[in-house]
């Protein structure tokens, strides 16, 4: 090897190379940041358009003529509105709480290799993820036998176990607390229930923030279980209320008749379409965007749990 080749070596910095991935690294996350938050700042410069604009010029980031007529016609009874936000928020928090205790106390057992019938359960909870007993049976049991309609229980119940979720948290439970740390709370004199809440919940933060975080989306965009069992205005979902508007609007457009009595009542009335929809968009995902700060935090937790070795 050359006295040149081993002068270049000694003077090759590693830095130069390690500073400009870091730049190429950049610039491309905040081109996919780009990609990702234009759509909804597209989103809420269209819901605040005039919808004759919209119709004429298409969609524009930046609104030509500022409207709220999307907004007025949205949030023209807007206490029923809040009481519908009001509705999804409670169904969401507690919905979500009772759902990961559940399947967290069903997912420890199935997952102790000293549990005699584990299989036994977890192939009862495989065999829901690939099997259902269909929509008709899932309605009566809840709307007859158990007679839930029109209450913010059956808003909540039929998702309180998913069988994908318990086998997930099975299996974060079986690789990621050890046994040795079971048996040690074994001889110290701590129960089973002392030991699942005092020790393994708070090990398992990363899969129940990730699991939690599934199950409030679930929560929040669900409207299909208010169009089953909720026939009265006052258990009814933010998002099954902004369904109805959206139904509303396509009424109005495919029926002229209706839409010519509307005017002759109110001569002043625009009825806005595609600024409508992007406007029940903005008001269907709500608080919902501030869930994911607060699941983060655990998520940022999870990639550093275990990554120091003693």
């Amino acid at each position: 090897m050359s006295a040149i080749t081993l002068k270049k070596k000694k003077n090759f910095d590693p830095t130069q190379i390690s500073a400009g991935s870091n730049v190429i690294i950049n610039i491309f996350f905040w081109f996919y940041t780009a990609i990702c938050v234009l759509p909804l700042l597209l989103i809420v410069g269209v819901s605040f358009s005039d919808e004759r604009q919209v119709l004429i010029n298409g969609y524009k980031l930046f609104p030509e003529k500022f409207s709220l007529a999307a907004y007025d016609f949205l949030l023209k009874d807007w206490k029923e509105v809040f009481q519908s936000y009001g509705v999804s928020l409670f169904v969401t928090i507690i919905g979500t709480v009772v759902a990961l205790t559940i399947m967290a106390l069903y997912a420890y057992p199935i997952s102790r290799r000293d549990f005699k019938h584990r299989n036994f359960f977890s192939f009862f909870m495989f065999f829901t993820i690939l099997f259902s007993g269909g929509l008709v049976p899932f309605y009566i049991m809840y709307s007859q036998i158990l007679d839930l309609r029109n209450t913010m229980f059956v808003l909540m119940m039929p998702m309180f176990v998913q069988g994908f979720f318990v086998l997930v948290i099975r299996t974060f439970f079986s690789n990621s607390i050890p046994t040795e740390l079971l048996e040690s709370a074994k001889i110290d004199g701590a129960g089973e229930f002392r030991t699942f809440f005092s020790m393994v919940l708070p090990l398992s933060l990363p899969v129940l923030a990730s699991v939690g975080l599934l199950c409030t989306l679930g929560y929040w965009n669900d409207w299909f279980l208010s169009l089953l069992f909720i026939t009265d205005n006052e258990t009814i979902s933010i998002q099954f209320r902004m369904y109805e508007a959206l139904l509303d609007i396509q009424y109005l457009s495919a029926n002229s008749t209706a839409y010519s009595a509307i005017l002759q009542a109110n001569p002043n009335f625009s009825m806005p379409s595609e600024t409508a929809r992007m406007a029940m968009a903005i008001v269907g995902v709500g608080p919902i965007i501030f869930a994911y700060p607060f699941f983060q935090r655990f998520f940022i937790q999870g990639l550093t749990v275990g990554a120091v070795k003693g």
